[in-house]
């Protein structure tokens, strides 16, 4: 299957995704939520899960809702935390996978990518 080329723009939203994502911690706080679904977690479930608390998960929920991936509303005196961007995640493997093998012998073997 013939696949698009990557174009410039691409290249720079998905680094500026990754970098959000170069953290330990931010990975963490990701997977988090997206095991948590759509319903999400308290800031102090979600402290209490990855062990991050105080202003340093306040910082990487700012960075992660910067790059699109997470939200954060307020629902009476708590502050729900969710991941949003399931489509921007599956993208982003995608684009890992996209040209996988397009310069590899046609003898390389199959690879099953999902």
């Amino acid at each position: 299957m013939e696949q698009s080329p990557v174009t410039e723009t691409d290249l720079a939203v998905t680094a500026s995704t990754f970098a959000a994502l170069g953290s330990e911690q931010r990975l963490a706080v990701l997977r988090t939520l997206v095991r948590a679904g759509p319903p999400g977690l308290s800031i102090g479930q979600l402290g209490e899960r990855t062990g991050i608390t105080g202003s340093t998960l306040t910082h990487h929920m700012k960075l992660l809702a910067q790059a699109g991936l997470v939200r954060q509303e307020r629902r009476g005196r708590s502050i729900i935390c969710a991941a949003v961007a399931y489509p921007e995640l599956r993208a982003l493997a995608d684009f890992l996978l996209r040209e996988c093998c397009a310069d590899a012998p046609d003898d390389c073997g199959d690879h099953d990518h999902g």
